[in-house]
């Protein structure tokens, strides 16, 4: 049975077209009704108080109504922002640690940033979805920029097979977990005890982007939202029977919710190419149209779904503690409800195959950092893209896709002439870290990659080293002084190593200098925000109705 909202109201006579139990009609006082009324005690500045009094309850309950809709921006796997203290408790806010704030990146004013983490933990569902009992990891990953005029928003998918470093961070009980060079994704989060303050790390680190807020949801989230809205209509391109997801799909429109609607986000061997890079684009699809039937009128003014909606969301979300209130959510809901929904951009982070593991993935660049400039520079992505199409298989290796490479910046000690000859893009470097610090040397890579040395990879830490080298064999000075000044070293960095044979490249060793000469030539390089997104990036617009399951 339905559930009253509101107490009263439920007489016999009340009108036939009255929209829902328990909300009386309002109805024009007959002159006669009028007539006999008592004075309204006070006399008209009385009731003209009175009168305001009712039309500012109006206007708050349709902001409320707004706010609502707003909360699908941060619905990645399901949750709401509705401003009811009911649901107060409802809500999980844990506290993370962020480190040192001088380490993270800047804020762009008025703007938000929301890490939105599916987990796929199993904790207290059985048997029912395999690894019973697993703590989770960030399975489903979503950084929503959101605009600081309010007039867009962007949301990134991050893979969660993508290589990266995962920073030291702290663990809920105070305890330090190391960090990790090069690790999946996925592992910011539940490996080693992590908790959401790792993965926002993470993100971060990879990105450059600041993080504002978190919301973590799970399966569960899924199921109670999407039944919750009373369905959510997808696309199937071709007949889909998944066994590992349990999803089987005619070609189509469908409308799915509850254990459907999860089958639908979690399958992927039956669709594209069978990997996570070909299910991202149906969770994007999924999201998309759970923030149109949020917004539709059949939702927005029905009451009892309304409820229904929020008490269901609110139960499966964990927020950071920076909004971990109704009336915190609330406010930001009602800031997010500025956004049209043809003016979200859903897309997934550039990425090639890693050339160690075909099974995992790398950033692409330099689309990757052209596409974090854009987002931490708060550009827009909504328009037509250049080429733009969904994404197919990556390329076998980043030599294969990268871009040509950059002529080679004036070496130290007199060797410009020999500089400029040398192609950075067929230069093998191997970059070790001997700074002590993890993830030096990954992110020495990335560098490395975006300036055109699309061959550079880490190998086996070093013991610690006070300055930073580059050693060469012989007949590759020229291509060291070359890598020396694309990093900003000096000349006597460069130094000769008799043990490398003539096949092989460049070793570069980090010091402990290395980490503030990286930050200096961050701080040198212009802030200079792309205007054009990468030509070939996956990317859907919130509104689009015609995406299809592939």
């Amino acid at each position: 049975m339905q559930q009253d909202i509101h107490d009263g109201g439920a007489g016999a006579d009340r009108h036939p077209a009255e929209p829902a139990r328990g909300i009386p009609v309002q109805r024009r006082r007959t002159p006669a009704e009028a007539a006999s009324e008592p004075p309204h005690p006070g006399g008209r500045a009385a009731r003209r108080r009175a009168l305001a009094a009712r039309r500012t309850r109006r206007r708050r309950i349709l902001k409320w109504t707004g706010g609502l809709a707003a909360f699908a921006l941060v619905a990645g796997c399901g949750g709401a922002y509705y401003a009811y203290q009911h649901f107060n408790n409802n809500i999980t806010a844990v506290k993370v640690q962020l480190g040192d704030e001088a380490e993270r990146p800047k804020p762009v004013a008025d703007a938000l940033n929301i890490l939105v983490i599916g987990t796929d933990s199993r904790e207290g569902l059985g048997r029912e979805y395999g690894d019973e009992g697993s703590t989770g990891h960030a399975d489903t990953t979503l950084l929503f920029h959101i605009a600081k005029d309010r007039s867009n928003a962007t949301a990134l998918s991050i893979p969660r097979d993508l290589m990266v470093p995962v920073p030291e961070c702290q663990a809920p009980d105070g305890k330090t977990i190391p960090g990790t060079a090069r690790t999946m994704f996925n592992n910011s989060l539940g490996q080693d005890g992590r908790d959401p303050g790792c993965t926002w790390k993470t993100v971060e680190k990879v990105t450059g982007i600041r993080v504002d807020h978190f919301v973590m949801v799970n399966f569960d989230a899924v199921k109670t939202l999407s039944t919750a809205v009373g369905g959510v209509e997808v696309c199937a391109a071709k007949d889909i029977n998944d066994p590992d997801s349990h999803l089987r799909m005619s070609k189509g429109r469908h409308v799915v919710q509850g254990d459907e609607a999860l089958a639908f986000v979690r399958t992927r061997h039956a669709v594209g190419l069978g990997g996570d890079l070909t299910r991202i684009p149906l969770q994007q699809q999924f999201i998309g149209s759970m923030i149109r039937s949020i917004k539709s009128s059949d939702t927005l003014t029905n009451p009892a779904k309304l409820w229904k909606l929020a008490d269901s969301a609110t139960k499966a979300l964990t927020v950071d503690s920076g909004i971990g209130s109704v009336d915190k959510l609330k406010d930001l809901a009602l800031d997010l409800s500025k956004v049209d929904s043809g003016k979200i951009t859903f897309a997934t982070v550039p990425v090639l195959d890693d050339p160690a593991d075909e099974n995992r993935l790398v950033l692409k660049q330099p689309d990757a950092a052209q596409l974090f400039s854009m987002v931490g520079g708060d550009r827009s992505l909504t328009g037509p893209a250049a080429g733009a199409a969904a994404p197919e298989a990556p390329a076998a290796t980043p030599a294969a896709s990268a871009p040509a490479a950059p002529a080679a910046p004036a070496a130290p000690g007199g060797a410009a002439s020999a500089a400029a000859a040398v192609d950075a893009k067929d230069l093998r470097v191997t970059v070790r870290n001997g700074t002590g610090t993890p993830g030096q040397a990954q992110q020495t890579v990335d560098r490395l990659v975006a300036k055109g040395y699309a061959k550079a990879a880490t190998a086996a830490n070093v013991p610690a080293a006070a300055t930073t080298s580059i050693a060469h064999p012989a007949g590759k000075s020229a291509e060291a002084a070359a890598l020396a000044a694309a990093l900003g070293l000096p000349a006597e960095a460069v130094k000769a190593d008799p043990k490398l044979g003539a096949r092989d490249g460049l070793v570069l060793v980090l010091g402990k200098d290395a980490p503030a000469a990286a930050a200096a030539e961050a701080a040198a390089t212009p802030a200079t925000v792309p205007s054009e997104a990468p030509k070939d990036l996956q990317r859907v617009q919130g509104d689009d109705t015609d995406a299809c399951a592939k």
